[in-house]
C-alpha cells in the first residue's frame, strides 16, 4: 500500500502535458451552459420577490379603486 502511494505522489507531483483543443462549438456551449445558470439564478432570485411587490401593487390598487 506505501508503494502505490508513493507512485502517485510522483505522478501527481510531475504531470505530463496534455495537448487538447477546445474548439468554439465546445466554447460556446460551456459558455451557454454557465451563463443559463447564471440566468436561471436571477430569475429564482427575481420570482422569489415578484409575488410579494405584485400583491402589493394588487392591494394598493384595490384600495384606489375603493375610493372612488
Amino acid at each position: 500500500m506505501h508503494k502505490v502511494i508513493s507512485v502517485l505522489i510522483i505522478i501527481l507531483l510531475f504531470p505530463l502535458p496534455v495537448y487538447a483543443y477546445v474548439g468554439p462549438g465546445l466554447g460556446l456551449g460551456a459558455l451557454g451552459a454557465v451563463l443559463g445558470v447564471i440566468f436561471s439564478i436571477f430569475l429564482a432570485i427575481f420570482a422569489i420577490f415578484w409575488y410579494p411587490i405584485k400583491r402589493l401593487i394588487r392591494k394598493i390598487k384595490g384600495e384606489k379603486q375603493a375610493e372612488r
